[in-house]
């Protein structure tokens, strides 16, 4: 019924009504003539058609484009040790009494300083701040301010059991003692006689060429 129905309607129809369902693909028109002209769109044959192709991969440039930390301890030579936690002698008069002593653990109990990662860390004692009671100090970096102040205050400080800070003994620089002078009057004789011997002995390897020619 479907097939004399459209026989019908083309019967029926004239050409100039006639209409497509699907519009015919426009094809690109390579080179002049076209819209795009030459190439159109397409790109030339390229780098991978010349001689010496040698393309930089991509992945450098990515790597080129991130950002780096330079210099030193930032990416490489980085301290093995870690850096000391810092504790100021204001601090110190507030919470301890005089006579106490003052190491890395009684200030982790105390709450002054955290531990890193589990461990006690390396402290060092700071001159900021007044200090008026007696301290024993110990097992602690102590800067230069520091230690004044704790030994006007008559205070004490032991770097290890059974060692005391004291003033390090001032190292004297030794003079060097000046190279042996050699006399240039004996250098010059020395040359010169070994001079002569070496002209010497050339003029006789010459005569003796000569004397075996001849024979």
């Amino acid at each position: 019924m479907s097939f004399c129905v459209l026989i019908f309607t083309l019967n029926n129809m004239q050409a100039n009504q006639l209409k497509r369902t699907h519009k015919n693909r426009k094809r690109m028109t390579v080179a002049r003539g076209g819209k795009r002209g030459k190439t159109s769109g397409r790109g030339g044959k390229g780098q991978s058609a010349r001689a010496g192709n040698k393309r930089r991969p991509e992945w450098r440039d990515i790597i080129k484009k991130m950002p780096k930390l330079r210099g030193r301890g930032v990416n490489q030579n980085k301290p093995v040790s870690d850096k000391p936690v810092i504790v100021n002698l204001g601090i110190i008069e507030e919470i301890f009494k005089s006579g106490d002593a003052i190491t890395p653990t009684i200030l982790a109990e105390k709450g002054v300083i955290k531990l890193v990662s589990g461990r006690i860390p390396v402290v060092k004692i700071l001159g900021d701040g007044e200090l008026k009671k007696v301290l024993k100090v110990s097992g602690c970096l102590v800067s230069k301010s520091a230690k004044k102040k704790i030994e006007e205050a008559k205070g004490e400080i032991v770097l290890k059991a059974g060692i005391t800070m004291t003033k390090v003994p001032e190292i004297v620089a030794r003079k060097k003692e000046p190279a042996p002078k050699i006399e240039k009057t004996k250098i010059s004789t020395q040359n010169a006689a070994v001079k002569k011997d070496i002209k010497t002995s050339v003029k006789k390897s010459k005569t003796l060429v000569s004397e075996t020619g001849k024979k």
